[in-house]
């Protein structure tokens, strides 16, 4: 299959600095290419305001003409979202199929999306997409059709199909819901465990799939392009290198990106729901990229816009074995912060220790006399069993825990703790 050629273009502020227009251009080519498109020209403009016709004035509409002609180029991508008015306009003007980066990011999660969840979840955002932007696909959708059963009196095309996508787009969201019930049903058993949800945010392409991988020692799809990971993923992670016994269930999710479309917020509310309800999150930033400081805060934003309590996060920078400095970053104590490698591995065992600070140091070792099956079975939300032997009809069981929650266990179910 033949990749397409594309031309990026950015419409900005008079006000933002070029470093920042050069970040986003680059996370535009990266964003093609990992659509499966090859950037063979780009462009961008500042502006007071956005043109109502082309977005962009129509000098520089003319110019990108001038350039498709040169590269050869046969898709535009715009960083920025286009109306269908706007869309259409520089179709019709530049010959070429025009898209947003909206409409990119949609057709990579959309290749992406393996569950049935995510799959509901990227069908959704598209059809949200697609609502608002009909009226683009030219007079061919207002003329009336036939057909019994179809339309109403009068009804035009543009609006069955308007009404035909609020339709499937009401469907949907029924049968997410289901999802998101069952899901719920599996995270209150993750609750009941005594030991933390700990989930991993950060930027697109930061290296949370590494991270992943190091800790949990599964085999898990890394890439280099952006979005590799659109699924949640959950493994449990042991400490036994540094705390014998302990564990923690590890969340991935999929990365973000600045000025992520409100379509993709809006369906994606689910998998934001993992982060969420974690009682760690692992905020992951790749210190390589020139553009680090402003992904981080991007993160944050969004971290913040979800409600996540700053006590709960603990910021990871990642790939410390590209600086020249890794040894004096290896040593470099922060409050809450920690330098790793997820490839080396550098920095893996004081991020565990940091996650067991975080969580269990109150956690100590009982040794409890239990009458039942029943309430060993109750134990096991309150406690971490390390060993457990029947004797004359008692289980005898040791058990990390907290004071508190083996005294609010023995309050429930009685039964002599040491």
């Amino acid at each position: 299959m033949l990749r397409e050629k594309a031309l990026i273009c950015g419409l900005f502020s008079v006000r933002q600095k070029e470093t920042e227009i050069s970040a986003c251009m680059i996370e535009l080519r990266a964003l093609c290419r990992t659509a499966g498109a090859d950037v063979v020209a780009e462009t961008w403009q500042k502006r007071n305001a956005p043109d109502r016709k082309y977005l962009i004035g129509l000098g520089k509409a003319e110019e990108i003409r001038l350039q498709i002609a040169a590269s050869a180029a046969d898709l535009v991508v715009f960083f920025n979202g286009l109306s269908a008015l706007q869309q259409r306009n520089m179709e019709d003007l530049l010959g070429v199929k025009v898209i947003d980066r909206s409409r990119l990011i949609l057709d990579i999660f959309a290749k992406r999306a393996r569950s049935i969840e995510g799959k509901l979840q990227v069908e959704l955002a598209q059809l949200l997409y697609m609502l608002p932007r009909l009226t683009g696909k030219g007079v061919g959708l207002s003329r009336l059709g036939g057909g019994i059963g179809t339309r109403g009196p009068g009804e035009s095309k543009l609006e069955t199909d308007r009404r035909l996508i609020k339709d499937k787009i009401s469907h949907i969201r029924r049968k997410l819901e289901t999802v998101l019930k069952n899901r719920d049903v599996q995270r209150q058993r993750r609750r009941s465990l005594p030991v933390p949800l700990v989930s991993l945010v950060g930027y697109t392409s930061a290296g949370k799939s590494t991270l992943f991988k190091t800790l949990s020692g599964e085999e898990v799809f890394i890439s280099d392009k952006l979005f590799s990971t659109l699924d949640p993923l959950l493994r449990r992670v042991d400490l036994f290198d540094i705390h014998p016994g302990y564990y923690f269930i590890l969340s991935d999710t999929v990365g973000f990106i600045r000025s992520m479309p409100d379509e993709l917020y809006t369906s994606f509310q689910a998998s934001l729901e993992e982060v969420h309800h974690a009682d760690l999150v692992l905020h992951v930033i790749d210190v390589t990229n020139s553009d680090w400081l402003g992904q981080k805060i991007e993160v944050e934003r969004v971290l913040k816009q979800l409600k996540i309590a700053q006590e709960k996060i603990i910021t990871v920078y990642n790939k410390i074995d590209l600086l020249a400095d890794r040894e004096a970053l290896l040593k470099k104590k922060g409050r809450r912060e920690v330098y790793v490698s997820a490839v080396e591995p550098l920095g893996i065992a004081v991020l565990k220790e940091e996650i067991f600070q975080n969580y269990f140091t109150d956690y100590e070792l009982f040794q409890l006399e239990v009458a039942s099956e029943q309430k060993l079975d109750a134990l096991s939300q309150w406690a971490i069993i390390l060993e457990k032997n029947r004797i004359d009809g008692v289980f005898r069981v040791g058990v990390l825990s907290s004071r508190e929650k083996m005294l609010k266990f023995r309050e429930k179910h009685g039964g002599p703790i040491q």
